[in-house]
């Protein structure tokens, strides 16, 4: 019931970016919606009216779950591919000779992407919601001319004859490289 957006779409895009902590504060209190709210994402769901102690109680549980994984996780998200080191966190890129690859933000974003979900068909509607947060219009060529970018920064042979990220007719794009957990 915001303006413009419903909390379950934010939700949706929250954590498809992210592991950030959600509790879904509503006045929605049936039964399907906290179930939506739940499968869409949310940590925790709770209903309007409620017991300000509850509230922080659930906050503080939520956040003890969150730092538990993260030092569980503990080591920094890198991965290799076609002798490429994407350090997930850090937002850098490089050969495998040390060298420095520059990426603008828009092209890491899209590279996170590809190498979080290998050898799938992602679309540029998946794609551009993932980046950029948004739906795109029927002209929208943002994530074409992005993934022509990239192409030309990554592809070790001929970037007009790309091997790592390829164009599916009628689907969207397709990361082949092999990627492994450094």
């Amino acid at each position: 019931m915001l303006p413009g957006e419903d909390g379950l779409s934010i939700c949706r895009r929250m954590r498809a970016r992210g592991a950030t902590p959600i509790l879904m504060l509503t006045a929605k209190n049936d039964d399907i919606d906290r179930i939506v709210g739940l499968e869409l994402g949310a940590d925790d769901y709770l209903g309007k009216p409620f017991n300000p102690r509850e509230l922080l109680a659930r906050i503080r549980a939520i956040l003890r779950r969150s730092e538990a994984s993260a030092a569980r996780a503990g080591e920094r998200r890198r991965r290799s591919f076609a002798g490429f080191v994407v350090d997930l966190d850090a937002r850098s890129v490089e050969r495998a000779d040390g060298m420095s690859v520059p990426l603008t933000s828009a092209e890491f974003d899209l590279l996170a992407c590809f190498v979080e979900r290998p050898r799938r068909v992602l679309t540029r509607d998946q794609l551009l919601d993932w980046t950029r947060g948004r739906s795109a219009d029927p002209f929208d060529r943002t994530i074409d001319v992005t993934v022509s970018r990239l192409r030309r920064k990554l592809e070790t042979a001929d970037p007009s004859a790309p091997a790592l990220v390829t164009t599916v007719r009628n689907g969207g794009y397709l990361f082949a490289g092999d990627v492994k957990d450094v």
